[in-house]
Protein backbone atom coordinates (compact mmCIF):
# COMPACT_ATOMS: atom_id res chain seq x y z
CA UNK A 1 0.00 0.00 0.00
CA UNK A 2 1.60 3.49 -0.93
CA UNK A 3 1.27 6.50 0.55
CA UNK A 4 -1.46 8.00 -1.87
CA UNK A 5 -3.66 4.95 -0.84
CA UNK A 6 -3.13 5.61 2.68
CA UNK A 7 -3.81 9.07 2.47
CA UNK A 8 -7.14 8.21 0.36
CA UNK A 9 -8.08 5.99 3.23
CA UNK A 10 -7.78 8.87 5.71
CA UNK A 11 -9.66 11.09 3.73
CA UNK A 12 -12.54 8.27 3.37
CA UNK A 13 -12.45 7.81 7.35
CA UNK A 14 -12.97 11.56 7.76
CA UNK A 15 -15.75 12.46 5.45
CA UNK A 16 -17.68 8.86 6.61
CA UNK A 17 -17.90 10.00 10.65
CA UNK A 18 -16.06 6.33 11.42
CA UNK A 19 -14.83 5.95 14.52
CA UNK A 20 -12.07 3.67 14.30
CA UNK A 21 -11.20 1.75 10.69
CA UNK A 22 -9.01 -1.44 11.17
CA UNK A 23 -7.27 -2.48 7.52
CA UNK A 24 -5.02 -5.98 7.75
CA UNK A 25 -3.30 -7.30 4.50
CA UNK A 26 -0.86 -9.92 3.92
CA UNK A 27 2.46 -7.88 5.07
CA UNK A 28 0.83 -4.27 6.33
CA UNK A 29 -2.08 -3.39 9.37
CA UNK A 30 -3.38 0.04 9.53
CA UNK A 31 -5.59 1.39 12.51
CA UNK A 32 -6.75 4.62 12.13
CA UNK A 33 -8.89 6.50 15.09
CA UNK A 34 -11.29 9.52 14.99
CA UNK A 35 -12.49 11.09 18.32
CA UNK A 36 -15.59 12.53 18.32
CA UNK A 37 -17.11 15.68 16.24
CA UNK A 38 -16.08 17.96 19.82
CA UNK A 39 -12.95 17.41 19.96
CA UNK A 40 -11.99 17.10 16.06
CA UNK A 41 -9.03 15.17 16.35
CA UNK A 42 -7.32 12.45 14.15
CA UNK A 43 -5.20 9.63 14.87
CA UNK A 44 -3.33 7.67 12.11
CA UNK A 45 -1.50 4.33 13.69
CA UNK A 46 1.74 3.02 12.11
CA UNK A 47 2.02 0.45 9.71
CA UNK A 48 3.30 -2.54 10.52
CA UNK A 49 4.37 -6.11 9.79
CA UNK A 50 1.27 -8.40 10.64
CA UNK A 51 2.85 -10.96 12.92
CA UNK A 52 5.71 -8.44 13.95
CA UNK A 53 6.18 -7.94 18.01
CA UNK A 54 6.68 -4.45 17.28
CA UNK A 55 3.80 -2.44 18.84
CA UNK A 56 1.63 -0.06 16.70
CA UNK A 57 2.30 3.63 17.80
CA UNK A 58 0.76 6.71 16.90
CA UNK A 59 2.85 8.71 13.98
CA UNK A 60 0.31 11.29 13.95
CA UNK A 61 -2.28 13.26 16.61
CA UNK A 62 -3.43 16.41 15.53
CA UNK A 63 -6.68 18.58 15.46
CA UNK A 64 -8.41 18.43 12.37
CA UNK A 65 -9.08 22.38 12.17
CA UNK A 66 -12.25 23.11 10.46
CA UNK A 67 -11.72 25.73 7.47
CA UNK A 68 -12.05 29.56 8.44
CA UNK A 69 -15.50 30.96 7.46
CA UNK A 70 -14.24 33.60 4.76
CA UNK A 71 -16.33 36.65 3.05
CA UNK A 72 -19.03 34.18 0.48
CA UNK A 73 -18.89 36.79 -1.58
CA UNK A 74 -14.86 37.62 -2.29
CA UNK A 75 -13.90 34.24 -2.11
CA UNK A 76 -16.48 32.01 -3.60
CA UNK A 77 -15.25 32.73 -7.16
CA UNK A 78 -11.41 31.16 -6.15
CA UNK A 79 -10.26 27.24 -5.60
CA UNK A 80 -8.75 26.74 -2.67
CA UNK A 81 -6.03 23.58 -2.52
CA UNK A 82 -5.89 22.19 0.64
CA UNK A 83 -3.21 20.11 2.91
CA UNK A 84 -3.29 16.08 1.57
CA UNK A 85 -1.83 15.27 4.39
CA UNK A 86 -0.42 16.18 8.39
CA UNK A 87 3.30 17.66 8.33
CA UNK A 88 5.26 20.64 7.78
CA UNK A 89 4.51 22.81 4.55
CA UNK A 90 8.05 24.36 3.16
CA UNK A 91 7.24 26.77 0.57
CA UNK A 92 10.80 26.60 -1.05
CA UNK A 93 12.88 23.43 -2.25
CA UNK A 94 15.96 24.50 -0.15
CA UNK A 95 16.45 27.15 2.02
CA UNK A 96 18.74 28.88 -0.37
CA UNK A 97 15.84 28.60 -3.56
CA UNK A 98 13.33 31.26 -4.65
CA UNK A 99 10.02 30.33 -3.45
CA UNK A 100 7.76 27.92 -5.85
CA UNK A 101 4.83 30.02 -6.29
CA UNK A 102 3.97 33.87 -4.91
CA UNK A 103 0.97 35.74 -5.17
CA UNK A 104 0.45 37.23 -8.47
CA UNK A 105 1.78 33.71 -10.22
CA UNK A 106 -0.25 32.04 -12.94
CA UNK A 107 0.60 28.05 -12.77
CA UNK A 108 -0.90 25.46 -14.59
CA UNK A 109 -2.14 22.08 -13.98
CA UNK A 110 1.13 19.88 -12.31
CA UNK A 111 3.15 22.75 -11.14
CA UNK A 112 4.54 22.15 -7.53
CA UNK A 113 2.98 24.76 -5.26
CA UNK A 114 5.03 23.82 -2.27
CA UNK A 115 6.91 21.00 -0.08
CA UNK A 116 4.86 18.79 2.30
CA UNK A 117 7.64 16.62 5.30
CA UNK A 118 5.60 14.14 6.90
CA UNK A 119 7.31 11.45 8.91
CA UNK A 120 10.70 12.22 7.05
CA UNK A 121 9.23 12.24 3.63
CA UNK A 122 9.08 15.34 1.55
CA UNK A 123 6.18 15.60 -1.08
CA UNK A 124 5.71 18.00 -3.48
CA UNK A 125 2.21 19.61 -3.78
CA UNK A 126 1.41 19.68 -7.04
CA UNK A 127 -1.56 22.30 -8.43
CA UNK A 128 -4.66 20.07 -9.79
CA UNK A 129 -5.93 23.36 -11.49
CA UNK A 130 -4.53 26.07 -13.50
CA UNK A 131 -4.81 29.67 -12.75
CA UNK A 132 -3.61 32.51 -11.09
CA UNK A 133 -1.91 32.54 -6.79
CA UNK A 134 -4.58 34.91 -5.26
CA UNK A 135 -3.49 33.94 -1.69
CA UNK A 136 -1.05 32.33 0.28
CA UNK A 137 -2.74 31.14 3.60
CA UNK A 138 0.10 29.19 5.13
CA UNK A 139 3.98 30.56 6.33
CA UNK A 140 6.94 28.71 5.23
CA UNK A 141 8.14 26.08 8.00
CA UNK A 142 4.50 25.63 9.25
CA UNK A 143 2.90 22.94 10.32
CA UNK A 144 -0.03 22.17 8.40
CA UNK A 145 -3.21 19.56 9.26
CA UNK A 146 -5.00 17.19 7.17
CA UNK A 147 -7.03 19.20 4.63
CA UNK A 148 -5.78 22.84 6.04
CA UNK A 149 -6.61 25.38 3.00
CA UNK A 150 -3.00 26.40 2.05
CA UNK A 151 -3.82 28.47 -1.43
CA UNK A 152 -6.76 30.27 -3.07
CA UNK A 153 -6.33 30.31 -6.61
CA UNK A 154 -8.25 32.78 -9.03
CA UNK A 155 -8.85 29.83 -12.43
CA UNK A 156 -10.33 32.33 -14.39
Amino acid sequence: MDLKEIQNLIKFVAKSGASEVKLEMEDVKITIKTTSEDNKETTIVQQIPVGSAVQPQAIAQAPVAAAPAAPADEDAKYITIKSPIIGTLYRKPSPDKPTFVEVGDTIKEGDVLCIIEAMKLFNEIESEVSGKIVKVLVDDSSPVEFDQPLFLIDPS
